[in-house]
């Protein structure tokens, strides 16, 4: 009986060891989270956010070190078209200090690395809600290098080719970036065409209802001119 409850014993601190080990690892993981995109060459973002009014939203961004950040804000919609625009490095200093404006935009050449974050501010505006397009872009160049350095390291010599594709990984983020600027275009403009549908619509019902009204109204008085009792014409007679 002692033998066996001691191996009862056992069995269970071993079953509690593997149990924290376990848990211990778990948190271990938990507190250095990762990005899915850390390790690519480049990242680029479209976003549509709704901001209400009087409020503010700020947005967090992972930057690599020694990459190229590059963010552009456009209020689409809502109120006056304009909003205020805020970016805060990884070390919390303000390098694009709050601006009421309808569109902005900032680039880091060369990112120390981490979170930056991006604020939407529409404290300004009291009663309406605006529909802001985000657009972040996160390009480490340098990665052509370390491609450069490992086709060297087969003894060949594609120093032109590297040059090459660096233009013109360049030239596609700058397209990007150009492209970004037609879409939000292009959305400004189906916004405006959908408001002026809605307000043609709405007083062309108006002023349909208004003349249907009216002519109720006409109508129902002119009859009444012509309409002649039965007794008062006989007793005049």
């Amino acid at each position: 009986m002692h033998s066996s409850a001691t191996w009862q014993i056992g069995a269970f601190l071993s079953i509690f060891v593997i149990l924290l080990n376990v848990a211990s690892t778990q948190i271990v993981s938990q507190e250095v989270p990762k990005p899915w995109y850390e390790n690519l060459p480049a990242v680029a973002m479209d976003y549509k956010v709704h901001i209400d009014a009087g409020k503010e939203d700020c947005y967090h961004q992972y930057v690599q070190p020694g990459a190229t950040f590059y963010v552009s804000f456009s209020v689409v919609r809502g109120g006056d078209g304009m909003a205020g625009f805020a970016v805060r490095n990884p070390a919390g200093t303000i390098v694009k200090p709050y601006q009421w404006q309808a569109t902005a935009d900032y680039t880091d050449q060369v990112s120390p690395g981490g979170y930056y974050s991006v604020c939407i501010d529409n404290q300004f505006s009291r009663f309406a809600g605006k529909l802001v397009n985000i657009y972040i872009t996160v390009v480490k160049y340098d990665a052509w290098d370390k491609y450069a350095k490992e086709i060297e390291a087969l003894q060949l010599n594609m120093e032109n080719f590297t040059t090459t594709i660096g233009t013109v990984e360049r030239n596609i983020n700058d397209m990007l970036a150009y492209q970004y600027h037609s879409r939000n275009r292009e959305a400004r403009d189906y916004a405006l065409i959908q408001d002026n549908y809605s307000y043609v619509q709405t007083f062309s019902l108006c002023h349909i209802l208004v003349i249907v009204i009216t002519c109720s109204v006409q109508v129902f008085f002119v009859r009444k001119l012509f309409n002649v009792k039965d007794g008062s014409s006989r007793s005049r007679i």
